[in-house]
């Protein structure tokens, strides 16, 4: 693991719930103890990713998925790549390809572009950390709109178990305002795919719709969820999800104080942002961003206000997790075709307590 610069600088101060003040030394430790990393430390966990999109957990064994190749890509000791499988009919075009994965109860989800539609199937996994694979995959949710941008395409399993993905627009403005189509919506559903009860729209997987390009969702302690979203020319946004809320695309974009739209509670210039995953811990809300270049840092009590950290240190950021070992692992995003790379990238950077 190659350890880079501190996340925090001395005496900064990382705007968390609790205001507490983080500074880049090292704890007190009980003798015989290893070392703790600083709080904020920057570390690659692994680089030489291509086109890399999502990162899940298979309990303390970490699975990314790779937009363009179609691979799952198991990361092990001393940040060793080593492929899983392709997941077979992935068709990448433009933004499309292999997007989200998410693993629940021993299977791997996957949200990926195939010919001519977006698709969810489940793969048992199968084997040990080092020798896992994928088993034969069940269809979870096919027939999603697809196109060369506005796919969409974060899944994530709830609190409450049940399995979230986002879809954009594919294009097709209009259908965000129609929940009759799946398009431009977050929707939620059980793991095998069914409308489960307590969904705002009779027999609909539609959780929430007027979306254009939703790419990041997570939840906090209390089960509220949040989304970020990618706007056209004028804002970017953050949103508090609930269920049946209409979040305004085309219609309105960013913060419009109209009737019947629910306003984001934060907004971003595209050229700033461009959102994708999110993670929350430590009482903050933690965004990567594209064009932005930033990871920022969203306070759960002042969720109109914001922090930016690794301001273009590491080029444009896909995903950002929380791992098993409360760390944030954040993930860059410069080989897929609108980046400047780096050598070694792509990689895998480890926020040590953030």
């Amino acid at each position: 693991m190659t350890t880079r610069h501190p996340f925090l600088r001395l005496a900064a101060v990382l705007a968390l719930s609790t205001s507490t003040v983080l500074t880049a030394c090292t704890p007190g430790l009980a003798e015989g103890a290893a070392p703790s990393p600083p709080r904020g430390e920057i570390s690659t966990v692994a680089d030489n990713l291509d086109a890399p999109w999502s990162i899940a957990f298979h309990g303390r064994t970490a699975l990314v998925s790779e937009r363009d190749t179609g691979r799952i890509v198991e990361i092990g000791d001393q940040g060793a790549t080593r492929e899983v499988g392709v997941i077979d009919g992935v068709a990448p075009r433009g933004e499309g390809g292999l997007l989200g994965i998410a693993v629940h109860r021993g299977f791997l989800y996957a949200y990926y572009t195939a010919s001519g539609e977006n698709r969810i199937e489940r793969f048992p996994l199968t084997g040990t950390p080092g020798r896992l694979g994928l088993g034969r995959p069940t269809t979870v949710l096919a027939g999603l709109p697809a196109a060369s941008f506005h796919n969409g395409g974060r899944i994530a399993f709830g609190p409450d178990g049940m399995l979230y993905a986002t879809v954009g627009d594919a294009g097709n403005r209009a259908a965000a305002q129609d929940v009759a189509v799946l398009a431009g919506k977050i929707l939620r559903m059980t793991p095998d795919g069914k409308v489960p009860r307590g969904n705002p729209f009779a027999g609909s997987l539609v959780y929430s719709y007027g979306h254009r390009n939703p790419q990041g969702i997570a939840w906090d302690i209390r089960g509220t969820m949040y989304a970020s979203e990618f706007g056209q020319d004028t804002w970017d946004e953050l949103n508090v999800i609930k269920a049946g809320a209409n979040y305004g695309w085309p219609e309105v974009e960013g913060i419009a104080n109209r009737r019947g739209f629910t306003d984001p509670v934060q907004q971003w210039r595209p050229a700033e942002a461009s959102p994708s995953g999110i993670a929350i811990t430590r009482g903050s809300i933690y965004i990567a961003n594209l064009r932005g270049q930033v990871l920022r840092q969203v306070p759960l009590d002042r969720l109109s206000t914001s922090t930016e950290r690794l301001v273009r240190e590491y080029g444009r950021l896909r995903d950002a997790v929380v791992a098993p070992d409360g760390s944030l692992w954040v993930l860059t995003n410069n080989t897929d075709g609108r980046g400047d790379p780096n050598p070694g990238d792509d990689r895998i950077l480890r926020v040590a307590r953030p």
